[in-house]
């Protein structure tokens, strides 16, 4: 299913663009205004966030530092036992996620870009679960390796998605080699679905085929930086980044190919075309896509209280506009986009729904930010 370009509503200028008291600003949106409230700053571009059952907040900082950030906004030193990073590019320390059983076992795993062994700066994305003590991470075990790892600092992906049966989907990126997104012998460019002790599901799609991947579920993928379970049909959807245009929406298949280098909505930073045009046999079509591009980052969908009018509706960072990208939805059709926030000036980089109903937002910046978004009542 595709959804060309929509005509997404005028722009809504902020109500008021200083912060009161330095801590909030108000936005109006099409539901009535909302305020922003800074939970938390310093950080050194945060990049994913994880909800402790307490209410606490697990955040990772690019550079390659795991920090614990309490609802008072107060920032904990950072967690020793974290991996090695190569804090590079697009590159470090990227999401978090809490196991399914995180009550009992206290497991956490983060993905980054994990540095090879020897000279030439070559690195790929990893996956690594740990147990998280009093002191920091303990027991750290690698349960994903992208391979080959290749140089260069760009499109590492990537987000964790549990599911409710206790698999884990980790998205990556094709590390700028686009032809790799295509080929079946390599995890660039691909959707991956695990154990979460890094063992293969059977059931995966290529688990049987020689000479692929056993844990790709779909390819064609550019650089996935978002991902997200649908709260209704329990499918995995995800945002892309295209060239200059073409970012994609997504609900990936297993088996299915999403077209990445061969089709595309946008074109290549030079101008030229990319691929063989915009759809071809055998290779699926976005549910949205963006052109100009949004650069999307994280991605949520919305199931609480707070806002009752936007139950259901899809949420996407921005970080080349600085913005959050409110998307209708009419089963798995998008039918309409409001773009909230316009005016914030931060890098979004990461969206989740918080225990509290709240939607909360990491920016990616040298003094990155916690920021929470509150109904003005």
């Amino acid at each position: 299913m595709r959804s060309s370009i929509l005509h997404y509503a005028a722009p809504l200028a902020a109500l008021a663009c200083a912060p009161a008291g330095g801590t909030a600003q108000e936005f109006a949106t099409e539901s009535g205004p909302v305020r922003l409230v800074t939970v938390a700053s310093g950080l050194d571009h945060p990049w994913g966030l994880a909800f402790l059952p307490d209410g606490r907040m697990l955040v990772t900082e690019r550079p390659g530092r795991l920090r614990i950030v309490d609802p008072s906004g107060r920032v904990s030193e950072p967690l020793g036992g974290v991996p090695e990073v190569a804090a590079r590019g697009q590159g470090g320390l990227l999401d978090v996620a809490l196991a399914p059983d995180f009550a009992g076992s206290r497991m956490v795993y983060l993905s980054y870009a994990e540095p090879g062994r020897g000279i030439g700066g070559r690195a790929g994305t990893a996956v690594a679960r740990a147990r998280l003590g009093a002191a920091g991470l303990e027991n750290v075990e690698v349960v994903f390796r992208q391979d080959p790892k290749i140089g260069g600092g760009a499109h590492f992906g990537s987000r964790l998605v549990f599911t409710p049966d206790g698999y884990l989907f980790i998205t990556t990126g094709e590390r700028g080699q686009r032809d790799d997104a295509q080929d079946l012998s390599r995890h660039m460019g691909k959707v991956i679905r695990i154990r979460p002790d890094g063992s293969v599901p059977p059931d995966n799609p290529f688990a049987s085929r020689r000479g692929a991947k056993p844990e790709i579920w779909s390819y064609g993928h550019r650089n996935i930086q978002g991902a997200a379970l649908h709260p209704e049909t329990g499918r995995l959807w995800t945002v892309e980044h295209g060239a200059m245009g073409g970012d994609e929406v997504n609900a990936p298949q297993p088996g299915r190919n999403y077209g990445w280098p061969v089709i595309s909505y946008g074109r290549h930073y030079s101008g030229g075309r990319i691929g063989e045009g915009t759809q071809k046999e055998g290779m699926e079509q976005p549910i949205h896509y963006w052109d100009p591009s949004i650069a999307p980052s994280g991605m949520t969908f919305y199931t609480g209280e707070r806002f009752p009018a936007w139950r259901g509706d899809l949420f996407v960072g921005s970080l080349k506009f600085a913005l959050l990208s409110r998307l209708e939805l009419d089963g798995e059709r998008v039918v309409s986009e409001e773009r909230l926030l316009e005016g914030l000036g931060d890098r979004v980089r990461d969206v989740r729904q918080g225990p509290d109903g709240y939607i909360y937002l990491l920016t990616d910046e040298g003094n990155g930010r916690i920021l929470r978004i509150e109904p003005v009542r």
